[in-house]
């Protein structure tokens, strides 16, 4: 950040000039990313003293804390400008007129050891003034531009001060004409009440015109009638007020939400008042892509080899399935796995060396430290592969199926038959035929290899751009489709699409990539009329298998179950059982059903669902990702699946059953 003074901060406004600066005097900071009618506040952030008066300061450290409004700056940090007091109010008060910012005491205690001199007066009373100076040249421009702005001075008074203590948020209306700006400040309340915070509730009230009175909403609506300072304030819950140590998660969760609710005012507010509609991309902080390609690349560096699927599949499956027939289905196979090639200490190491602090986005920053997490537990999980603590990870890594997946499971499984057209079994070189065909209806060259070191009866591996088939497996020709329809028309599609992005994060894939990937695949398969009942039911025996192997279910008892009670053939019973027992207990198989349902939820809702398919992304992350696409930090999808383009006609009992999936 330059230093700069208060000359220079005005020759760069009035130029039009993006710059983040200290002034020379150390009254504030100043932020502008690009020049927008928002501007966001934070006068009480600042805690520090001048050098020449820190000797002279005697109020204590507990008053101090409950007057100053620390880190209220940081939490406006994700917004494009950003104006922040970074000395204390007890040295004076931006937000009271200059004559009486400099006190002698506050609430009967002194400030002082010993009065302040004229001259230390002068002073200070100069960098209050020169803080309106610079916010008067800026509001002008931005006037000149748009005819008006919107200012948000945000602040955080002691508990109990001025908000109620059973609120989280206070509007502040004194100075605003509401006849007129109503429908904003009702827009920012409706904003505020989506704010969602780990153990704290959320409330937001309107002062009723008693607060908000304050020296900077006074200033600006005698000097800018034409732009409105809407007062905001926040309890205290983001710090230990006895302390002052911040809460960093709740700091993020503040930042995070201020950052949407501000910015989905901003626009509506200019939608209504300005010269100029402006989206809303515009009133997110810029950000840099030099910085954020550099972290995503050591991202990419660090994680690109962490591929569960590879040390998954056991190596000698084909001889441990004829070895557990052999012995009369009463024998657990011993599966062997790839040897992993990764120092799990050192891969941490250089997780957590990455500098995401550096993202100034809070979202940004959120969806790169939670990948680094994810990838963690990932090595976690794959350095206990063949061990009894895999379970343990897997259940940590996936999770479990909860009890109303189970009883979608059996209402699946329960499901009377449908009537469908019988059809005659493919073998594995058919099925090749068929994906091999439908690289021309994608666009996208690919190989198709048989194998039978796969538990699936088909996989993509993106890396090498091969579909993998299992030689051993049988296919209809409906599920030969379906297969391409998942395995081409989402899998392959979303690690196309990754490749063309300039950042690689969305090769690695996001925290929960798998339950979205395979929901998203699985309503492929609908989409594109394919999907059978006994697809649906197939999925519905792996989220019981998972069950009954977190059950404590031997591998025996869960392939006899899968056999005798559920129906399925000796193959299809192995096969399954194996799924879900390799490298020591593999929950993952159970997301395919709470993907379809998390996924036709959406589908059915009507929301946008094309940002999902930019890459191995997560439901989780689908706002983001769209807010990612409109700033083009992120491409738009290069490809979506066919099916999603083009849907077919399904059987009405079938369309039936997903929507009882959903509901």
């Amino acid at each position: 950040m330059q230093i700069l003074s208060e000359k220079d901060i005005v020759n760069l406004i009035r130029q039009h000039e993006p710059f983040s600066a200290v002034i020379r005097n150390g009254a504030f900071s100043i932020k502008i990313d690009r020049y927008i009618p928002a501007i966001c506040t934070a006068v009480h952030s600042g805690t520090a003293f001048s050098a020449q008066l820190a000797d002279k300061v005697q109020v204590d450290e507990q008053t101090r804390r409950q007057e100053e409004a620390p880190y209220t700056g940081d939490l406006l940090h994700s917004l494009p400008i950003v104006l922040r007091g970074l000395e204390s109010r007890f040295q004076y008060d931006l937000n009271c007129p200059p004559q009486e910012s400099i006190r002698s005491e506050i609430q009967e205690k002194k400030i002082w050891q010993r009065a302040l001199s004229a001259k230390e007066i002068s002073q200070n009373i100069e960098k209050h003034k020169s803080y309106y100076r610079v916010l008067h040249v800026l509001l002008t421009v931005l006037e000149a531009k748009f005819s008006c702005c919107i200012i948000y001075d945000l602040n955080s008074p002691p508990s109990g001060n001025t908000i109620p203590a059973e609120g989280l948020f206070q509007i502040g209306t004194h100075y605003i004409d509401q006849g007129r700006y109503q429908p904003v400040l009702n827009h920012l309340k409706q904003r505020l009440l989506k704010a969602q915070f780990t153990n704290i509730s959320n409330s937001v009230s309107f002062d009723g015109g008693d607060s908000g009175k304050g020296y900077q909403a006074t200033f600006i609506n005698k000097k800018h009638p034409d732009s409105v300072c809407i007062p905001l304030s926040i309890r205290k819950l983001y710090m230990d007020e006895k302390t002052g140590e911040p809460y960093p998660l709740i700091i993020d969760e503040f930042t995070q939400n201020l950052k949407q609710a501000i910015s989905y005012n901003a626009s509506y507010f200019t939608r209504k008042f300005s010269r100029q509609n402006i989206r809303r991309s515009l009133f997110f902080a810029e950000e840099s892509n030099r910085v954020l390609e550099k972290i995503d690349a050591a991202l990419y560096r660090a994680g690109k080899g962490v591929d569960t699927l590879r040390y998954i599949n056991p190596l000698n499956l084909a001889r441990e399935r004829k070895r557990f027939f052999a012995k009369e289905c009463n024998y657990t196979p011993q599966f062997y796995y790839r040897q992993l090639k990764i120092d799990p200490f050192a891969f941490r190491k250089r997780l957590y060396a990455i500098p995401v602090d550096s993202i100034q986005d809070v979202s940004i920053r959120h969806f790169y430290r939670s990948t680094i997490d994810m990838l963690a537990e990932k090595i976690d999980l794959l350095t206990t592969i063949g061990t009894e603590k895999f379970l343990y990870n897997s259940l940590r890594f996936h999770g479990e199926p909860r009890e109303q997946d189970i009883k979608l499971a059996r209402f699946l499984i329960a499901a009377p038959p449908v009537d469908e057209e019988k059809e005659d079994q493919l073998g594995a070189d058919d099925c090749a035929q068929y994906f091999l065909r439908a690289r021309a209806d994608y666009g996208i060259d690919y190989r198709v290899e048989l194998t039978n070191r796969i538990v699936a009866r088909a996989m993509v591996n993106n890396t090498r751009k091969t579909v993998f088939i299992n030689r051993d497996s049988k296919f209809t020709k409906t599920e030969i489709l379906a297969l391409i329809h998942h395995e081409v028309g989402v899998h392959m599609v979303t690690g196309i699409n990754a490749r063309k992005q300039a950042l690689k994060i969305f090769k690695l894939g996001l925290p929960g990539s798998t339950e979205t990937q395979e929901g998203l695949a699985i309503i492929s398969e609908y989409l594109s009329g394919n999907l059978t009942l006994a697809r649906l039911k197939t999925l519905a025996h792996r989220l019981m298998a998972v069950h009954m192997m977190v059950q404590n279910f031997d591998f025996s008892r869960t392939f006899k179950a899968l056999n005798d009670d559920f129906g399925l053939t000796k193959d299809e019973a192995f096969s399954l059982t194996a799924r879900v027992y390799r490298g020591g207990g593999f929950t993952k198989d159970y997301l395919y059903l709470t993907g379809l349902r998390q996924a036709l939820r959406m589908f059915q809702s009507g929301i946008n669902m094309q940002p999902l398919f930019v890459g191995k992304t997560s439901f989780a992350y689908l706002e983001i990702l769209k807010e990612m696409i409109d700033r083009e930090i992120i491409a738009a999808p290069a490809h979506l699946p066919q099916a999603w383009t083009a849907p077919a006609e399904n059987n009405s009992i079938l369309s039936y059953l997903l929507k009882s999936i959903a509901s």
